[in-house]
């Protein structure tokens, strides 16, 4: 029988397996606690050391009593717009007039009586409050577009309360389509993918989440982009984003591709 140590750092095969540990253990904690956090856009994660506490699920810095709270704003602007489930049901055949006219100017990119043809988002039967929501984004710098930025700068209160009004008053799109895909109507749980009907209808509806039947394909994959990649981010406590971002391109194109259906005036 050998007599040879085995755990000796002559030992060529330990001291291979103990580098061996040791790059893996490195090599996981910097792609694990520095790489991976750090090409997160939060600013959370901006900065190594950041990175590595918000990895760790450590503070970066520990309070101390008498000490304010600082809160972490993002460097971008947020929707501060708060919604109610009933706060727009109320609307009256005035403001639905009122929003009719100011809807005139909306005809080129949403149609006429708000069914697009340059795959701009259809707003018939729209949910008042999402109109409304996204009017007040558009105004306040939250969601960005080079058209409606500056068409929504004008806008007071209750002009954009009078063209939510409008648009939800009208009959929404007639479509016909097959069987929705798993994505819609599952999601896929295990990457945290709630079913998408569970917030925009059919199964449910969520405050501010918009109708997303008959919206055009081009649009609703557009949308899903931008929040995936972080140039839209008027999405309140960043769920759209969060979805998004673990949403394989199969899955964008099959949900997109079944709200639109055969979408017909």
């Amino acid at each position: 029988m050998s007599e040879e140590r085995l755990f000796t750092l002559r030992n060529m095969w330990f001291r291979a397996s103990v580098g061996a540990t040791i790059l893996a253990l490195v090599g996981s904690a910097l792609i694990g606690f520095v790489w991976l956090p750090s090409v997160q856009r939060d600013a959370q994660f901006q900065g190594i050391w950041n990175a590595i506490c918000s990895a760790a699920g450590v503070p970066r810095q520990w309070y101390q009593a008498g000490t304010p709270l600082m809160p972490v704003t993002p460097g971008y602007k947020v929707s501060t717009v708060e919604l109610t489930p009933h706060m727009l049901d109320d609307a009256t055949p005035l403001s639905i007039g009122r929003g009719t006219t100011l809807s005139l100017r909306c005809t080129m990119c949403h149609g006429p009586k708000g069914m697009s043809e340059a795959n701009s988002p259809n707003l018939a039967g729209q949910f008042a409050g999402v109109v409304y929501k996204e009017l007040l984004d558009f105004q306040s710098g939250a969601r960005k577009n080079a058209v409606m930025t500056p068409m929504a700068q004008h806008l007071s209160d209750q002009d954009m309360r009078d063209l939510a009004a409008y648009y939800a008053s009208l009959p929404p799109a007639a479509r016909v389509r097959g069987e929705p895909p798993a994505i819609v109507v599952l999601g896929a749980p295990m990457r945290n993918i709630p079913a998408c009907a569970s917030c925009h209808g059919g199964v449910d509806h969520k405050v501010g989440s918009p109708w997303l039947d008959g919206l055009p394909a081009v649009y609703t994959k557009a949308q899903l982009a931008a929040f995936a990649d972080g140039t839209r981010h008027n999405d309140i406590s960043e769920q759209m984003r969060n979805i998004a971002r673990n949403m394989t391109a199969e899955e964008i194109d099959a949900a997109a591709a079944w709200y639109a259906g055969g979408a017909r005036p």
